[in-house]
Formats: structure tokens, C-alpha cells, sequence
């Protein structure tokens, strides 16, 4: 009799614990002093039809940034950033700026501005389950950077921080971080669960990005996570655009992203992401701009993304 309760005990355990392996709990773990170096590449194509002629922009990155573990707190980590490396493109109505921020043109003003941002550190404070709780430091950065818009003629001058703060200001940053970065579910998943979350559009359009996860595969060291977001902007909300124009926005599109994940930090060894959006954006009238009526310009953008993140020391 106690040998079939001996056995019936270890099949019931051995059937617990084949069912808690197949459960993983994912989620952010740092230990101060921890740094990790994340490269970024990306191409941004936007396509605006205005009175029937296409307006092309693009805008290039290809950055390396260090993020180093200052603080470690029950429930959230302070992560210190800093762009080590920064090159930008940007190409429109036939104006091209490149900048390598670790060289010096004085041709160009936007580069100068970018080596002030270069080696600035800023923090962003996380939530394990990936969670933004804020980005602190980088406005004061990006402002500080805007000095070296100083000698240039006052239209030029609110161009270039506009520029600026579209591409590297708090929100912009902070936007472009929560579609980089996984937010785990606060239970153990398994294989072929999919969770979701909400963050609303930041910087230059108003509005909301849903975001979808799905576990695909995982092993002691890594996870494979494949993702999918919804955005669509607030058809209603007044926004300026270049030149100072006002309009309003209804665009609406998807992004596709695969995800090989660290399980040890739960950072993203590599991501690779690509978007697509298109509608209209509704320009409103405006005798100072010359448009004599609300026009509707159609819109399409395309950005296509690589990140690598690696664990330096």
C-alpha cells in the first residue's frame, strides 16, 4: 500500500513539475553597474501629396547609445543613457543635412547642435515589467543643444529646434523606447500566449499605439517574441507642422516586430521592426501660409528598423 502512494506521490510531482516547466516568467533584471551598448539602425520615408506633388522626406539614424544600471529599486531601474555614437540624415525639399556628431562642419549648424547631445547623460526609469515610469535630462540636453542655433536668422532658428526636438526630444525618445522594448505580462506565459498593451502617441502626432505580443519559442537563455502594434492617430487634436502650418491628422497604420530576447536582463538582443502608416493630414486654412482653404494632403510612411543590444560589462 505505501509503495502505491510512493508512486502515485512521484507521478503527481513529476506531473507538476513537467507543467511548471512549461510556464517561463519574463521580465527586466539588472544589477547596478551593469552596462549594455545598443546600436541603431532605421530609414524613415514620409510621402505627403501637396496639390498633387509628392513632398519626399527621410530621415536616417545610425546611433550607438550606453545605457548603464544606477539604481536598482524593489519594482523599477534607473538606467543612465548616453549617445555615444550619433549620425543622422535628413532629406527634404531638396535640403540634405548629414551629421556625424564626432566631427565638426561648420557648415552645418544641426551638427554642431548634435555634439552637444553626444556623451550627455539622461536617465530613464523602467518598471520590471518594462513599463516607462519617465525620461529625465534629455529636454534640459536637447535645449542646451538648441544654442547652437544661435547666429542664424530667427525662422531658421525655430526650424532647426524643431528639427531637434521632433527627432531627440523627451517625447520623441521616450515614444520610439516603448515600441523598442517589450512590456511583460506580470504572470508566467507559455508558449503561443499573446498579451497586450496601450501607450499613447508622443511627439510629433497625437494619439494611440496598441501593442500585441506573442511567446513563440524559449529556452533556458533566450526567448523568441514576435510583435504587432496598431496606431492611430486623434483625427481631432490640432497639430504644427513644418513651416508652422496647422492641421489636423487621421493616419493610421501597423508595425510588425520579431524579438530574440535575453532572458538574464530581459533586454532584446536584436529586434528588427518595420511600419507602415498612411491617411491624411487635413491642413487648415491660413492666408499667412497662402492655403485659402482646409486641404487635405494624403500621407504614407514607412520606417524600417534594426537594434542590436549588448551586455559590455
Amino acid at each position: 500500500m505505501n509503495r502505491i502512494l510512493g508512486l502515485i506521490t512521484m507521478v503527481v510531482t513529476l506531473s507538476l513539475s513537467a507543467k511548471a516547466q512549461e510556464f517561463v516568467d519574463l521580465n527586466y533584471s539588472f544589477k547596478k553597474g551593469e552596462v549594455f551598448e545598443l546600436e541603431q539602425k532605421s530609414k524613415s520615408e514620409t510621402y505627403m501629396t501637396v496639390n498633387e506633388i509628392v513632398q519626399r522626406t527621410t530621415r536616417d539614424y545610425n546611433n550607438i547609445i550606453t545605457m548603464e544600471v544606477t539604481a536598482v529599486d524593489p519594482g523599477k531601474t534607473t538606467l543612465t543613457f548616453r549617445y555615444k555614437d550619433l549620425k543622422f540624415n535628413f532629406n527634404a525639399k531638396n535640403t540634405n543635412i548629414f551629421v556625424d556628431a564626432k566631427v565638426t562642419n561648420d557648415n552645418e549648424p544641426f551638427q554642431a547642435g548634435l555634439k552637444k547631445v553626444l556623451d550627455q547623460p539622461f536617465t530613464v526609469e523602467i518598471q520590471t515589467n518594462g513599463i516607462i515610469n519617465k525620461v529625465d535630462g534629455l529636454e534640459n540636453i536637447v535645449d542646451n543643444a538648441a544654442s547652437a542655433f544661435s547666429n542664424l536668422k530667427k525662422d531658421e532658428q525655430e526650424a532647426y529646434k524643431k528639427l531637434m526636438k521632433d527627432q531627440f526630444g523627451n517625447a520623441a525618445f521616450q515614444s520610439w523606447l516603448e515600441q523598442l522594448l517589450i512590456m511583460y505580462p506580470a504572470h508566467g506565459i507559455k508558449t503561443g500566449t499573446q498579451w497586450e498593451e496601450n501607450v499613447p502617441l508622443r511627439g510629433g502626432l497625437i494619439g494611440r499605439i496598441d501593442l500585441y505580443w506573442n511567446l513563440q519559442t524559449w529556452d533556458t537563455q533566450t526567448a523568441k517574441v514576435g510583435g504587432t502594434s496598431k496606431i492611430n492617430t486623434d483625427k481631432v487634436q490640432m497639430l504644427t507642422l513644418d513651416d508652422g502650418i496647422k492641421a489636423t491628422a487621421e493616419i493610421s497604420g501597423t508595425t510588425s516586430s520579431n524579438y530574440l530576447i535575453n532572458r538574464s536582463s530581459g533586454l532584446p538582443s536584436i529586434c528588427v521592426q518595420n511600419t507602415e502608416m498612411s491617411g491624411n493630414y487635413t491642413y487648415k486654412a491660413n492666408k499667412a501660409k497662402r492655403i485659402k482653404h482646409d486641404l487635405k494632403v494624403p500621407v504614407k510612411v514607412i520606417t524600417n528598423a534594426s537594434y542590436k543590444i549588448k551586455q559590455m560589462k
